[in-house]
């Protein structure tokens, strides 16, 4: 098992699975079956009282953890449960903020950000109490002391406004990565369209995988303006068509379901000639 876990990390040969074997597995002896099980059950988003209850209570597991300390089984679950969609998992995510362990920490707030429960809020905010000076990397370790991406993308899906003044400063953040969700969230929270121009910006970095992020932030804020930028970015067709996808599903959510805006149009003219 590796201990940087940004990425979802499955064994090779992993045993087929239907519903029931992996419920039953998230409670095997072997770690490595309990482990492939909760990824299994969110990736096929099998939503079941005894699939939720049991990746929750995998969020205690104390069985499979790593040289350095982490928990792979519980990162797992609190991805799982994300995807799920199921708010009853929300105390037992916002207990996960308190980890040790940053990429449980890390997937706790993410799948908060997917669940949009109010109630997460003030503990999110509490993992940004020590402002941009104290933002910083961990000696030794690939991340900062705080998975501010997904905390700052957390609270702007959520829209907690009362957090803008503690998200705006980060806008500034030396990590571009961090700026970009800080641009996100700022404007999901105020509708500014200065932080969705700051994202097109990103378009032209030199990073690929800066201008992969940007194209998933602009498609998530569904910010307009950008349609035609984020067509013609230097990244790949599959890339452009996410976020083009992104600013559709939000135009629609917007629209008359009997009339269709002119920007509508436009994007799914855009889509089309991506294809």
């Amino acid at each position: 098992m590796i201990e940087n876990d940004a990425e979802e990390y499955i064994p090779e040969n992993a045993p087929p699975l239907n519903e029931e074997q992996a419920i039953a597995n998230l409670t095997s002896p072997d770690t490595g079956l309990r482990y492939y099980a909760a990824w299994w059950l969110g990736k096929f988003r099998v939503n079941s009282k005894a699939a939720v209850n049991g990746l929750i209570a995998a969020l205690e597991d104390e069985a499979d953890r790593t040289e350095l300390g982490g928990y792979p089984l519980r990162r797992n679950a609190a991805r799982a449960l994300g995807k799920l969609g199921d708010r009853q998992a929300v105390p037992s995510l916002i207990k996960c903020l308190e980890s040790s362990d940053f990429y449980v920490r890390e997937a706790a707030a993410q799948s908060l950000e997917m669940l949009r429960d109010p109630v997460a809020a003030s503990s999110l905010i509490s993992l940004l109490s020590g402002g941009v000076q104290a933002a910083v990397q961990v000696p030794g370790r690939p991340h900062l002391i705080e998975p501010y991406e997904a905390v700052l993308e957390a609270l702007g899906a959520i829209g907690t406004k009362e957090a803008i003044p503690l998200i705006e400063p980060f806008v500034e953040h030396p990590v571009p990565r961090v700026q970009c969700a800080a641009a996100r969230a700022m404007y999901q929270l105020t509708q500014d369209p200065s932080y969705g121009d700051r994202l097109v910006l990103v378009l032209d970095s030199d990073d690929l995988k800066l201008r992969r992020v940007a194209l998933s932030d602009l498609g998530a804020i569904g910010y307009i303006a950008a349609a035609d930028a984020i067509a013609n970015a230097k990244v790949e067709n599959s890339f452009k068509l996410i976020a083009l996808k992104g600013l559709l599903e939000h135009q629609l959510s917007s629209s008359d379901a009997l009339s269709i805006k002119e920007d509508t149009i436009r994007v799914m003219n855009l889509m089309d000639a991506l294809l």
